[in-house]
């Protein structure tokens, strides 16, 4: 017989499994809160993530914010929404959590900045394209 607080634990593990396809992605949840210490940001293709509260201190975090003011405005809805998609934001949690060169960030940002430029000119950069443009970050 299973113990009722093991069984509660495979509970909530199946249930970030089920959530966020991923067993081991602590980033992304579904509860309307963050958890302390953490803002709550959304990407443009509506995927949520808690970021540590010093990360919104980085330049990195800092020039998307300023983009997505510029993109999306502050929205009525109270959400912050990231304009990349979540396997950049992905890329970019690593980044930081590696604490990640000033240089590799600057040319991180140029990537997004040519790919939400390329979007707002008409021309289509495949979100395939801005993805081989980064560096493997495991």
């Amino acid at each position: 017989m299973i113990h009722s607080k093991r069984l509660a634990q495979l509970a909530r593990k199946l249930q970030r499994v089920k959530t966020t396809g991923r067993e081991d992605d602590a980033c992304c949840t579904t509860s309307p809160v963050a958890d302390k210490g953490h803002c709550a940001v959304y990407t443009a293709d509506g995927t949520r993530f808690e970021v540590p509260l010093p990360y919104l201190g980085t330049t990195v975090l800092g020039e998307l914010l300023k983009m997505s003011q510029e993109e999306f405005g502050f929205s009525s809805d109270g959400r912050i929404t990231l304009p990349c998609d979540a396997a950049v934001m992905e890329y970019v949690m690593c980044l930081l959590r590696r604490n990640a060169s000033e240089e590799v960030e600057r040319a991180f940002l140029s990537s997004v900045a040519t790919a939400v430029a390329c979007q707002h000119s008409g021309s289509s950069m495949p979100p395939a394209a801005l993805h081989q443009q980064f560096a493997v970050c495991s």
